[in-house]
């Protein structure tokens, strides 16, 4: 006599519940403390922030750290920058930099080129306080025809390295 066999979707449904509870689960164990739980899972993932220390955002309107349509840094910015860097280097975190949205661009540049350079000079001017180039990850995500105008860059402090 045969023995019975379970439908093939019986183990993928069992798969997928067994997800979800694991998911619910995670969300109880949040309870309120999200730096707590983000943590825990950058660790798990080998992205640990520094013990106690959680990542912190700086965003920035590109227009207010570059002359105007150019891809270069003003005084002020340059030396922030360069005060981030020197931060980061001392506390052996990473930072990852973020553009999102395009400038206007220029006669020298379409405004592609515009964010792709002002984003690489905010890696230099960070660069320039000391930290090692391999601490330093830039992003650019894709953008669709919608995307708001002007650039907006994200400068991300990360844990350690």
């Amino acid at each position: 006599m045969k023995a019975a066999r379970a439908p093939r979707w019986a183990v993928s449904f069992a798969d997928l519940c067994l997800l979800l509870l694991g998911f619910f689960i995670l969300l109880q164990a949040q309870n309120g403390r999200t730096d707590g739980l983000a943590a825990g899972l950058r660790s798990a993932f080998g992205t640990a922030a520094a013990a106690g220390e959680a990542a912190r955002d700086l965003r920035f309107a590109a227009a207010g750290l570059f002359e105007r349509d150019e891809a270069v840094l003003t005084a002020a910015a340059a030396e922030r920058l360069r005060a981030i860097g020197a931060e980061a280097r001392a506390k052996g975190r990473r930072v990852r930099i973020v553009s999102e949205g395009q400038g206007g661009g220029n006669a020298r540049l379409d405004r592609w080129e515009l964010a792709a350079a002002r984003t690489a000079a905010i890696a230099r001017g960070i660069r320039a306080g000391g930290l090692d180039e391999q601490a330093i990850a830039i992003a650019i995500p894709a953008t669709s025809g919608t995307a708001p105008a002007g650039q907006a860059i994200t400068v991300r402090i990360e844990g350690a390295r």
